[in-house]
């Protein structure tokens, strides 16, 4: 939804009628976790993709009848059998959708969404899903933000969606038993700043990793003490170049940082790397790796030591930075940063997939089966 919000906005403006298909549960090696939406004009545009090609045509069909009759619908979709035509999973997972059609209210509350999130204040929008068992009348979409949450388990979803940026739902299976009638189960899905890709060390290797950052939807600062190698020119990629000793910027910024924070130190030099290492082993962020071999990761220990890290601090630390990919060029040892990133932000072992048994798309948030024809509340 965080990808068609803004069409969506312009359909409205145009006047143009639409319903919106969201993955509300997902189970197994499903392609795409829950959230991801897919509207559909009465007019037959298409925007987004629920499953990258697996269910698109049946979940297209589903959103025409939607609009036609005014009613929120849905249904599940699992592996693909013998029929050719069938829509199904071919990955082996399950996804539920629901295809609701918008109108005055919904609007209204994207507007106010978009606005919210120009503006860069963190916000999520939850929808109440119906109780799962029974058909009802669709209940409103609302928005909550830091300083504005619902009470009860709806508001801690909500919260821990705003601050991890993960889309979740709740309710239902007994896990959420404050959860009754309205709010039976729900569907929270966060728009946030982008994360943050802090690099200090004007280099090459920073170059590269701004690249590969700006692609993967990091917001990306570069820093480095040396103005004659800090420049924008060199980093074309990067969200913002800055002129300063590195552990002095990150203590400028300390109230910015998250879980979704990483730091790649790429300096080489202990006068940069300990200061800066010692405040970001001791900040919230979700990431720290710094550069160098074996032998300057020994010798950076024992300096970090002497700085008063404690062997649980130092455990943090990534380094030397990055996956075994025996790479050698600025690009593929970007590319091996960043993949060691995402397998600490979403959990993952690094490990070949061809090597692993579970599911590769981990369904990690999964809520059960919601009412599948709801008389639309607008």
């Amino acid at each position: 939804m965080r990808d068609i919000l803004d069409r969506l906005l312009d359909w409205q403006r145009h006047g143009v009628a639409c319903a919106l298909a969201t993955v509300v549960r997902t189970s197994g090696s499903a392609p795409r976790p829950i959230g991801t939406s897919m509207a559909v004009s009465a007019d037959g545009e298409v925007l987004g993709s629920l499953s990258g090609g697996c269910v698109e045509g049946a979940v297209y069909e589903l959103a025409r009848e939607a609009i036609a009759e005014g009613v929120t619908l849905g249904d599940a979709y699992g592996i693909a059998d013998g029929d050719a035509f069938a829509a199904g999973l071919t990955c082996g997972g399950e996804i539920e959708v629901q295809v609701r059609p918008l109108g005055p209210a919904e609007y209204a509350v994207l507007r106010e969404l978009a606005a919210l999130r120009d503006a860069g204040c963190p916000v999520a929008l939850t929808v109440p899903l119906g109780d799962g068992a029974s058909a009802g009348p669709d209940r409103d979409w609302f928005l909550a933000t830091p300083d504005r949450l619902p009470g009860g388990p709806v508001g801690e979803a909500a919260g821990k969606a705003l601050s991890d940026g993960t889309a979740r739902t709740g309710g239902a299976d007994g896990s959420d038993p404050a959860c009754t009638g309205a709010w039976a189960a729900y569907l929270v899905v966060p728009f946030v700043p982008p994360p943050r890709l802090l690099v200090y060390g004007a280099t090459d290797f920073a170059g590269a990793l701004s690249r590969i950052g700006r692609f993967l939807g990091y917001r990306v600062t570069v820093c480095d003490a040396r103005p004659v190698f800090t420049t924008a020119e060199r980093f074309p990629d990067a969200d913002e170049v800055v002129v300063q000793w590195p552990h002095r910027h990150l203590e400028s910024i300390r109230g910015e940082l998250d879980a979704r924070t990483a730091v790649c130190v790429l300096t080489h030099d202990p006068k940069f790397d300990v200061p800066l290492l010692v405040r970001a082993l001791r900040s919230p962020v979700g990431y720290v790796g710094a550069m160098g071999s074996r032998r300057t990761h020994a010798d950076r220990l024992e300096r970090l030591r002497e700085a008063g890290l404690s062997m649980l601090e130092l455990a943090a630390l990534h380094s030397p930075i990055g996956l075994d990919l025996a790479g050698s060029s600025p690009e593929e040892t970007a590319l091996s940063i960043a993949a060691e990133i995402v397998a600490a932000r979403r959990g993952g072992s690094g490990a070949p997939l061809s090597a692993l048994s579970a599911p590769i798309h981990a369904a990690a948030f999964e809520a059960p089966p919601v009412a599948t024809a709801v008389p639309a509340g607008s």
